[in-house]
């Protein structure tokens, strides 16, 4: 999921170029879900983060030499820039260690519910008016993430509640990119979040001294995946620089489908009925609302 401007009156061929590379990404990203799903069966979730953005700092500071400006702390809106920063911190710490205990197809559904959120929250934090249709579909939504965390279902009540939490701040990472678009350079934006959620998903250690770093090979490997996630946020550039937005924010949902399929035949955890239930309620929501959204 992404919020980023769209794109207008671009070639048939870069469209299909765009939709294509939007799918890989889609594909790394589920890829990367599993992966981390089977990394904290064996490391910490802050170790696996710490794989994860070293990658991606990496790539960010990459783009940021690109760009020519190293002043992360010297840009305008600066308390906006931080805040978002902060928020996707927020979302990976709570992802990461919620995947310990979630079955994947159930944490990404949940997590899937950040652009419902971001609607119900756009009339104070943007002040966008949202119709009754939108209202409609956040409704809907939300009665589909009951289904998935219904009361005495087998989900860990731990988990559930810091992956709601984790929608939540993406939901607020969402409406804060909306609010810099046009305002701060995109490297410097990647560059200032891959920077906070390096320092701030490690937060954990410092309450945790038990926790080591694995051997290098292992660490290598942890290093490794997060240049697969790298990878997947370069192919998003990509293909909203030939592709709007309000295109390709249906097919956001392929994710879900993807994860559902991983948990099924990679982890052994099929959802039930409900469950999946719930994941087409969401799904359904989301793409009316992507689609509801598309300029005139």
């Amino acid at each position: 999921m992404s919020s980023v401007p769209a794109s207008t009156n671009l070639p048939r061929d870069s469209a299909a170029t765009g939709v294509a590379l939007f799918l890989a990404a889609l594909v790394l990203f589920a890829a990367y879900d599993a992966f981390a799903k089977q990394m904290v069966g064996h490391y910490a979730p802050a170790v696996v983060n710490l794989g994860r953005y070293t990658a991606i700092g990496t790539l960010a500071l990459v783009l940021l030499l690109r760009h020519g400006d190293l002043r992360l702390w010297r840009q305008p809106h600066q308390k906006l820039l931080s805040a978002r920063s902060v928020s996707l911190a927020i979302v990976a710490t709570c992802f990461m260690t919620a995947l310990v205990t979630m079955p994947l197809a159930e944490a990404t559904a949940i997590y899937f519910t950040a652009p419902l959120i971001m609607v119900a929250l756009s009339p104070w934090l943007l002040g966008e008016r949202v119709g009754r249709a939108q209202w409609t579909a956040v409704l809907l939504g939300f009665a589909g993430m009951l289904c998935i965390v219904r009361p005495g279902g087998n989900l860990p009540l731990a988990g559930t509640l810091l992956m709601a939490v984790s929608a939540v701040c993406y939901a607020i990472f969402q409406v804060l990119t909306r609010k810099l678009s046009g305002l701060v350079p995109g490297p410097v934006q990647f560059a200032h979040m891959a920077l906070a959620c390096l320092v701030v998903t490690n937060v954990p250690v410092l309450f945790m001294p038990s926790i080591s770093l694995p051997p290098w090979p292992e660490m290598a490997l942890l290093i490794a995946g997060g240049a697969v996630s790298g990878g997947a946020q370069l192919l998003l550039l990509a293909a909203f620089r030939r592709v709007g937005a309000a295109t390709l924010a249906p097919l956001n949902y392929v994710q879900l489908l993807l994860a559902v399929l991983i948990s099924t035949l990679w982890f052994r955890r099929p959802p039930d009925a409900l469950a999946l239930a719930g994941m087409a309620l969401i799904a359904v929501a989301g793409v009316y609302l992507a689609r509801a959204r598309r300029p005139a």
